[in-house]
């Protein structure tokens, strides 16, 4: 089947999450991907829960087998002469070098950038790394939380009254991935275009820098008036107007609807006309929903309103009205929702251990191109069809088993 990016060869040399995520994009659409394990253990995201079942083992998390779809899988210990050389192999046949070591881990082998040139001098390589490739903080440890707290976006998450708050999970690290993906699909298409092959230098941090999520107009706000343009909300709302998390029957919605000019949408889905009628709501301009000495009788109206209708209800009624409201969905929600299963998001693929299971599909719907997605790699699974392209035979293959090289 003809993907976007058929014929590109990548050499997966990362772990964990960010690394694992940027490859999975370019796995999406079509690129070979060679992850590239650690012998027995693998790579540590393995021993990463939720496991199938509830039960761990390596080829049992579900977040390896989310981040890792469509990838060849092979074992591989390159700190040994033998794996190194093996190694450099596989990079002459090669477009693109994935890895997100510490900055110098590669160098110390005598793997950098400008040692797997020597062997393909067309290759492009893409370092993720916690602050980058150089600078003052090159060699510190980060975590998800310290990111988020240096990356400003911490700075105004949570209430004004409480300390900042940290978004769940691994959020910063799936963008970074991403950020990284796109960098290494431009890198591409400039070798294509002007004959440039080059290193692309990827930090956690500076992707927070960059996100969308507030921080850069943080910084040019800061820069244009010496004050921080988004601050912590308050425990008080704004308006009079429906604002953040309210109950229903089986759950709960979201809503955000401050604008003064959604008094009209509000009235009309809660079917209130007679609101349109009371004399203190009879400004033009709907400045009144300003007028907090209005909001306890008109939460009343709302929560009344909110209890007696589900989250897929007052979803529908509020899209009708043209207010901003949605349910709060879990994922047993999620993999039911109409939407998602009319595009055919969802994607069903067999495992040899948790069987057929669905998991996220593609995004991004191209025309002509149907990207083909398929499961993670067993540990060492494809072991024998790459190295045979190498030339290696099954005597050898089992010696370097032995050896632990593979």
């Amino acid at each position: 089947m003809l993907t976007a990016l058929n014929g590109i060869r990548v050499i997966d040399l990362t772990r964990y999450i960010s690394g694992p995520f940027c490859t999975r994009q370019l796995a999406t659409m079509g690129a070979e991907i060679i992850k590239i394990e650690k012998p027995i253990s693998g790579d540590p995201t393995r021993n990463i829960e939720p496991f199938y079942n509830d039960a761990p083992g390596i080829e049992n998390s579900g977040l390896f087998l989310y981040l890792n779809m469509s990838k060849k899988g092979i074992t591989l210990d390159y700190k040994k002469s033998k794996g190194k050389e093996i190694l450099l192999e596989l990079v002459r046949t090669a477009d693109i070098v994935v890895e997100n070591f510490r900055p110098t881990f590669l160098p110390e082998l005598n793997l950098s950038y400008e040692d797997l040139k020597k062997v393909n001098p067309n290759l492009i390589m893409t370092s993720i790394s916690n602050f980058g490739q150089t600078g003052p903080y090159r060699d510190f440890e980060l975590t998800e939380i310290v990111m988020y707290a240096m990356g400003l976006t911490m700075n105004v998450t949570g209430l004004a009254s409480r300390e900042p708050q940290k978004a769940g999970l691994t959020v910063m690290q799936h963008q970074a991935g991403s950020v990284a993906a796109n960098a290494t699909l431009g890198a591409y298409l400039g070798r294509e275009m002007h004959g440039i092959s080059q290193h692309i230098d990827v930090s956690l941090l500076e992707t927070q820098l960059t996100s969308i999520d507030r921080t850069g107009a943080q910084l040019l706000g800061y820069q244009f008036s010496g004050s921080n343009p988004f601050q912590r909300f308050g425990e008080t709302s704004i308006s009079i107007l429906p604002m953040g998390v309210y109950p229903v029957s089986d759950g709960y919605v979201m809503f955000v609807g401050a604008h003064p000019h959604w008094w009209p949408r509000f009235v009309k889905m809660i079917n209130r006309p007679d609101l349109f009628e009371d004399p203190r709501f009879q400004d033009s301009d709907y400045n009144f929903v300003y007028n907090l000495d209005y909001k306890e009788e008109l939460e009343a109206i709302i929560l009344e309103w909110m209890v007696q209708r589900t989250k897929q209800e007052v979803m529908q009624e509020a899209q009708a009205a043209g207010m901003a409201g949605t349910a709060i969905n879990s994922m047993a929600d999620a993999i039911v929702d109409p939407q998602f299963n009319f595009r055919n998001f969802f994607v069903e693929i067999d495992h040899p251990t948790t069987g057929t299971i669905k998991y996220p599909g593609v995004p991004a719907h191209f025309t002509d191109i149907i990207p083909e997605l398929n499961r993670a790699p067993l540990l060492g699974e494809h072991n024998k069809e790459v190295y045979a392209e190498l030339g290696y035979d099954d005597a050898e293959l089992e010696k370097l088993v032995l050896e632990e090289v593979i």
